[in-house]
């Protein structure tokens, strides 16, 4: 075929060079996780999102205590609480009672950006790991200390979140009018310490970057309840008033809570302010329930809410909740039936949200980060480590020169 005057036709060699693979935002950070369980394991699984290379300490023999929580187990034994919160780190264990290991230890710490912990307060101070040893080996570091009541009084106390979650208050305001107080059905509050403890440690790096100090990150699991108590604990002092719990009803708005519809299935419906009713009653057919005195207003409408769910019930039970979610979404109003996780995970792959991703062959899929950014996108994960998987590598790399990079994982 003739060929433009002046050019030639074109060889492999003339073939652009492969792209470079796109930046990530924590690129060329170094996280070194020596906590163990959830909230700092999924901490340190964020920042590894995000482009950092985290390096996990465990123990000897048994490693990290999840590694155990089971079942269920994935294919290779492992306890699937373990992936969880352990994607895309290298693994390597190090006695602390050793010597040797011990000194591997803080030339690790020496040598990262961020560190991440969640031993009792004092107890790393032996080991020569404690914020004012760190600090002086690494003035640069980033240093993440997470425990279950602070450094106070509380220090000696055991973080757990389940007793968290009761002594904290949560468990006070959930379940049904009368019953049995109840847990979130996830170890809510040691997710939330994790964003926490992820959101201070950006702080921090990002504080770093102006002034070249490290500084100490402190987060506690009963703080970070408190702190997502929001509308509750606010309530609780304005008036002084403790709030009891309500099952899925609202304190403030009505109607947000699940309704039964046919056969008694239950519908979520969350209806935010007036307009959103209005457009709720019509879709029932009964416009009349917006001009209703005692439903008109969202003030009208909690004062009266047992007249009101009744009123709505009686109009649901035409309907499964999975018809009525498509008429009332096409109306605008928030609503949707109460999934299985099964189902949940197949409703955001429909809405092209890729809720699993894969992490290799042979290895159980993990729930995919929640982070989206269009410029430094997060990783694609890969498995979280068997024990010990990169330890001889790293001890060697961690014996040689500081200025030789990271062994490339195999």
């Amino acid at each position: 075929m003739p060929q433009p005057h002046g050019r030639r036709p074109r060889t492999p060699a003339d073939a652009p060079p492969p792209a470079a693979p796109p930046a990530r935002a924590l690129d060329g950070i170094l996280v070194a996780d020596f906590s163990r369980v959830l909230a700092g394991p999924l901490a340190a699984a964020t920042l590894a999102d995000l482009g950092a290379d985290v390096i996990k300490v465990e123990r000897p023999g048994a490693g990290d205590d999840t590694r155990a929580w089971g079942p269920p187990f994935t294919a290779d034994g492992t306890a699937a609480y373990f992936d969880a919160a352990n994607r895309s780190k290298r693994g390597l264990v190090l006695d602390l009672g050793d010597p040797d290991d011990a000194a591997a230890a803080r030339e690790l710490a020496r040598r990262a950006d961020v560190l991440i912990e969640n031993f009792r307060p004092g107890s790393l101070a032996k080991y020569g790991l404690d914020h004012t040893a760190t600090r002086a080996a690494n003035p640069g570091l980033v240093h993440c200390t997470i425990t279950g009541f602070g450094s106070g009084p509380g220090a000696r106390l055991p973080g757990y979140d389940f007793v968290v979650q009761a002594v904290g208050g949560l468990m006070s305001i959930t379940g049904e009018p009368g019953g049995t107080p109840l847990k979130a059905g996830v170890a809510l509050v040691d997710v939330l310490t994790a964003k926490d403890a992820a959101t201070g440690i950006l702080a921090a790096l990002h504080h770093r970057q102006r002034t070249g100090r490290g500084q100490l990150v402190e987060v506690n699991l009963l703080s970070s309840l408190l702190g997502s108590l929001v509308n509750q604990a606010s309530g609780q002092l304005a008036t002084g008033r403790d709030p009891e719990p309500m099952g899925n009803r609202h304190p403030s708005i009505a109607p947000y809570e699940t309704l039964a519809c046919r056969g008694g299935q239950l519908l979520a419906v969350a209806v935010g302010n007036d307009r959103q009713f209005r457009a709720l009653a019509g879709a029932l057919g009964a416009p009349e329930l917006a001009e209703d005195a005692r439903f008109a207003r969202n003030h009208d409408r909690v004062q009266n809410r047992t007249d009101l769910i009744k009123a709505l019930e009686n109009r649901l039970a035409a309907d499964t909740p999975q018809g009525w979610t498509e008429r009332l979404s096409a109306a605008s109003v928030p609503c949707g039936p109460v999934n299985t996780l099964s189902e949940a995970l197949e409703l955001a792959a429909r809405l092209g949200l890729d809720p699993v991703t894969p992490v290799g062959e042979g290895r159980t899929p993990q729930v995919a980060s929640p982070l989206r950014l269009s410029g430094t996108p997060v990783t694609q994960p890969f498995a979280p480590p068997r024990l010990d998987e990169d330890g001889i590598p790293l001890r060697t790399w961690l014996a040689g020169p500081d200025d030789h990079p990271l062994p490339s994982r195999m």
